[in-house]
């Protein structure tokens, strides 16, 4: 199968590679996709795309008049692609279902450590020789209660986590798991003003869009410690914001931005000028905000690199690529709502 990848980081290539193992020819190409680079398309069968490409219907229509199949995206996200244009130009898609769970939730608790005993203060005051320690008082975990919302592979990963380390925890989702003893099944008002630390490990659906919001907060603890490693849209960061004025929100770290497309991947400080949410939040010293890198390890790479060639190679075979489709006849999930995500 010929195919281009767009966007693609330096240190991903050795990933693709190592999967591929030459079965494909696969063009790789750091610029993302937009109508302008549809031309690095001609004559491909698929394409392979990340969540910062334009997959919007005009450059579909592009791709489709190019020739191109099959739209695979190395990310769980899918919101970056219109998925009923591709079905109108008759392109099958793809993603990675699980974006290693356990990479993400150690991502969620790093940010938790990281908050907590005020990492980022206490560097940034070392390389001034300034290692004054008044300002750098944490709290134990343990004893402490976790919120986790959203139960999936990676909410239970997070879960087990927090467990470990001696927390309480509890969790809510619409459709609970069996077998979880170690995580108290509640409802989301009690989940919220019981918890020490809230993680969201939620998709993005029409129900979970800004389920983090004003009211929400006015529930939480006093000083409650937020993280969201999930997906940016969770929250809603004027509200947030709020919060973290009015020190209701005693912690905020996020690895995801409901407007990261414009803002995350590259290094250009004029973009975050324009971008007054985003930076306010990057005001607070109580906040910190990571670049989309939770399934930045070598494990995680490695299976997206394997879920995105495996993807290729039944396409190739002509067969259907199981949970990893995500083509518009099966882009609903089981409550009917429509995926939105980033």
């Amino acid at each position: 199968m010929k195919v281009v990848a767009y966007s693609i980081k330096p240190f991903e290539k050795e990933f693709l590679a190592k999967a591929n193992q030459k079965k494909h020819d696969i063009t790789l190409i750091s610029n993302p996709l937009s109508l302008q680079t549809t031309v690095y398309a001609e004559g491909k069968d698929a394409i392979i795309v990340y969540t910062n490409d334009d997959v919007s219907e005009p450059v579909i229509e592009k791709l489709a008049n190019a020739g191109v199949r099959y739209i695979a995206t190395r990310s769980a996200g899918t919101g970056h692609i219109d998925k009923d244009a591709a079905a109108k130009y008759n392109i099958k898609l793809s993603n990675v279902p699980a974006c290693s769970p356990q990479a993400t939730a150690e991502q969620a608790v790093a940010l938790a450590f990281a908050l907590n005993r005020h990492i980022i203060t206490a560097a940034k005051n070392g390389l001034d020789s300034d290692f004054r320690d008044e300002e750098l008082i944490g709290f134990n975990f343990f004893g402490k209660t976790a919120g986790i919302i959203g139960l999936g592979e990676t909410g239970q990963a997070a879960a087990k986590i927090f467990h470990g380390m001696g927390c309480r925890v509890i969790g809510y989702d619409i459709a609970v798991p069996e077998s979880l003893p170690y995580i108290e099944h509640v409802d989301l008002d009690v989940l919220y003003a019981g918890s020490d630390i809230i993680s969201l490990h939620l998709p993005l659906i029409a129900s979970t869009r800004h389920i983090i919001n004003k009211d929400a907060i006015s529930l939480m603890k006093p000083g409650v410690m937020l993280i969201n490693t999930s997906r940016g849209a969770l929250i809603d960061n004027t509200d947030v914001i709020e919060g973290l004025e009015r020190k209701k929100i005693g912690y905020l770290g996020i690895d995801v931005y409901e407007h990261e497309r414009e803002q995350f991947f590259g290094d250009d400080k004029n973009e975050l000028q324009k971008d007054a949410t985003l930076k306010a939040l990057m005001s607070y010293p109580n906040v910190i905000v990571t670049p989309h890198q939770a399934c930045l390890t070598k494990e995680a790479l490695q299976d997206i690199a394997n879920q995105t060639i495996k993807n290729l190679d039944l396409w190739q075979n002509k067969k259907c690529v199981g949970d990893a489709c995500i083509c518009a006849a099966n882009c609903r999930i089981k409550a009917k709502e429509v995926i939105l995500d980033k």
